[in-house]
Formats: structure tokens, sequence, C-alpha cells
């Protein structure tokens, strides 16, 4: 089993950055592609950016492109998220994500594909 923790979220004005880090323990996931995805309240769960085993390959969703960053460091077990110039409209909650069966190619956006997930961490952007 993977167990993946969130943290690094919080309060920040319009225009801000925060960084999210996602630590996973119970195996390793250097082998995964990892995901990021958030949920809005009242809104359903969407995809926000994915990374390939190695960090070669990243996808982010139109909504992100140009401000998030997704990366990893297998050597910690551990995957980011650097948002910049952060929008009201960013404000969820943040779920990181394991893709155990993806054999390559580009990064899966579909939540049903992922097979671990974390708690979450709330981002809460001010206007």
């Amino acid at each position: 089993q993977v167990q993946l923790v969130e943290s690094g979220g919080g309060l920040v004005q319009a225009g801000g950055s925060l960084r999210l880090s996602c630590a996973a323990s119970g195996r390793t996931v250097s082998s995964y592609a990892m995901g990021w995805f958030r949920q809005a309240p009242g809104k359903e769960r969407e995809f926000v950016a994915a990374i390939s085993w190695s960090g070669g390959s990243t996808y982010q969703s139109d909504s992100v492109k140009g401000r998030f960053t997704i990366s990893r460091d297998n050597a910690k077990n551990t995957v980011y998220l650097q948002m910049n110039s952060l929008k009201p409209e960013d404000t969820a909650v943040y779920y990181c994500a394991a893709d155990r069966r993806w054999i390559g190619g580009v990064p899966r956006r579909e939540i049903y594909e992922y097979d671990y997930w974390g708690q979450g961490a709330q981002v809460t952007v001010s206007s």
C-alpha cells in the first residue's frame, strides 16, 4: 500500500505563490506516474497536473498552464506542485494521487486511473 500526505496549503492573496508537497510512504512511487487534482466547493474533482516516473513528461490542465509546475524528487519519494500567479478561482482542496498502472507516454488525467490518494490540502486564494 502507498500512503500519500499533502502539505504546504494555506491562505494566500491573489497573485501570490504556494508550493504543495506530496510525501509518499509504504513503498517507493518512483515507477508511478503522479498527479495533482483539486476540488472546489460544490464542484467535481478535476485534473490539475501529472508527471511521468522520470519527470521527463508533464501535463497540465489549460486552466493552470503557465502558472503551475509539477515536479518530483524520487530520492525523497515526493512530488511537488509549484503554484504561481494564484487566482481566487484556484481555491480548492488539492489532492495528490499515484497511478501505478501507467506504462508510459503522456501521464493520464482521469480520476479513475489513479490508485492511491492523499487526504488533501486546502488552498485558499483571497481577492
